[in-house]
């Protein structure tokens, strides 16, 4: 099973920027986590600031009894072990072939056999869709099949927690499906914790357990899907919804005479979507173990959480009776 990861007050600056501040969460161990965030709000840094890789001014990142911003770096090095990175662009090296690329973490950080090395990266690479392509250059294959690439060499060390920036980056609709029903797939597989980062509403709809979201440099939700998507939260439901009207703007938050005057105007909010029923594993799939223990934590929790998001959470569990899930 995925490990827990616990962010405690979290702040990052660059300079006399400040790209958040004061973020806690809990990414609960096995389960899938979106967060959320207009272009230019940081979900990038926050990965970096996970594993290690950028150290924030304040706060905790506490993974397995290690705090990945202010242990020894030797801790933390280790710790590192346990994640697994999807880069945004596959970050392949372009003079290697797909097997070479996804060896690659093998042959730098473990001292394994090359018979061993081969029948990990062909069982990696056959579990995201890749078997028999191992010789491809990545100048050869498409954006799809770079993104899953990638994955399959996040995966080769065997993590615990799985970080993926912007999977969905630069694929049209139908490979982001194909990638989200993949994530899914992977996740019934190995039970890790799984953190996606990305603006696209489709992944965040179907996909996880769990959203949050940034912006205006502050965490402005995280928890159980269901409250994300049943918020009135202006900034939320203008992201949702992909509208003009609200506090986001083209390149920072409108100021408030902006705001001032959108609400005068009395504009009509558009309809916030219908929630959609989470993706299921694919026919043959082992069931995802995440479901039974997010139920019973989510349920844990009913009373505490919005009506909108209560009824949702109601609602979804109905059908789970039947073999559907929550």
């Amino acid at each position: 099973m995925g490990l827990e990861v616990v962010v405690e007050g979290l702040t990052k600056s660059f300079g006399r920027q400040t790209i958040w501040r004061d973020v806690s969460l809990t990414l609960p161990a096995g389960e899938v986590s979106v967060l959320l965030g207009p272009s230019g709000t940081g979900k990038t840094v926050f990965l970096k600031s996970l594993i290690g890789l950028l150290k924030p001014e304040r706060g905790r990142v506490l993974i397995n009894g290690v705090d990945m911003v202010n242990d020894p770096e030797r801790k933390i090095y280790e710790t590192r072990r346990l994640f697994g990175l999807m880069f945004q662009d596959g970050a392949l090296f372009g003079s290697m072939n797909l097997f070479d690329n996804i060896a690659f973490p093998l042959r730098e950080h473990t001292r394994k056999k090359e018979s061993e090395i081969r029948r990990i990266v062909l069982e990696r690479m056959e579990m995201v869709g890749l078997a028999g392509q191992e010789r491809k250059l990545p100048g050869q294959i498409s954006g799809g099949m770079r993104k899953r690439a990638g994955l399959a060499r996040a995966l080769v060390m065997d993590p615990q927690i799985i970080l993926c920036d912007e999977p969905d980056s630069g694929l049209d609709p139908v490979r982001t499906a194909y990638l989200s029903q993949l994530l899914i797939d992977l996740n019934a597989r190995i039970d890790a914790t799984m953190l996606i980062v990305t603006h696209n509403i489709e992944i965040a709809s179907t996909v996880p357990d769990n959203i949050g979201m940034l912006f205006r440099r502050d965490l402005v939700t995280f928890g159980p899907r269901e409250v994300l998507l049943t918020s009135d939260e202006p900034v939320v439901a203008q992201f949702l919804r992909g509208s003009r009207q609200g506090p986001i703007g083209m390149s920072e938050e409108k100021d408030a005479a902006t705001l001032a005057a959108e609400a005068a105007l009395q504009l009509p909010r558009t309809r916030v979507p219908e929630i959609v029923p989470q993706l299921e594993p694919s026919p043959g799939m082992p069931e995802r173990k995440a479901v039974a223990r997010r139920r019973e934590r989510v349920m844990s929790m009913l009373p505490t959480l919005p009506p909108p998001a209560q009824e949702a959470i109601v609602t979804s569990l109905l059908p789970r009776r039947r073999g559907a899930s929550l």
